[in-house]
């Protein structure tokens, strides 16, 4: 094939054999496996700027049921990421949920990991 021919099927940015690509292992292995699901990553999210979030406002700001909801809160719970409080307004039970600063922390790591996959 000549270089003409060639150019024709190759874009002009192509990339060349000895390029290479950085190295990504160690971002990947800074995400956190608890902001993998995209619940819990809008959990820990909608808390990140505000002091605590009513179990309400997170079911319906996420769109999900209250059995999703809470399964998902219970896990990162567990996983030491956010807090639960639960008490009364009136005679009506609430729960509230609010990060932790350990899921503060976490979270800032796992959305910097995902910048440096992304290449910002």
């Amino acid at each position: 094939m000549t270089a003409k021919q060639n150019s024709a099927t190759e874009p002009e940015d192509a990339h060349t054999e000895d390029e290479t690509i950085p190295h990504l292992g160690d971002s990947l292995t800074r995400l956190e496996p608890e902001l993998n699901n995209p619940t819990r990553l809008g959990i820990v999210s909608s808390l990140k700027n505000r002091d605590r979030a009513e179990f309400k406002l997170l079911r319906d700001s996420l769109g999900v049921s209250d059995s999703v909801l809470s399964r998902h809160i219970t896990a990162l719970e567990k996983a030491g990421m956010i807090e639960v409080k639960k008490g009364y307004v009136g005679k009506r039970p609430r729960t509230w949920v609010s990060i932790s600063k350990d899921g503060s922390r976490r979270l800032e790591a796992h959305i910097q990991a995902l910048r440096e996959l992304a290449g910002a």
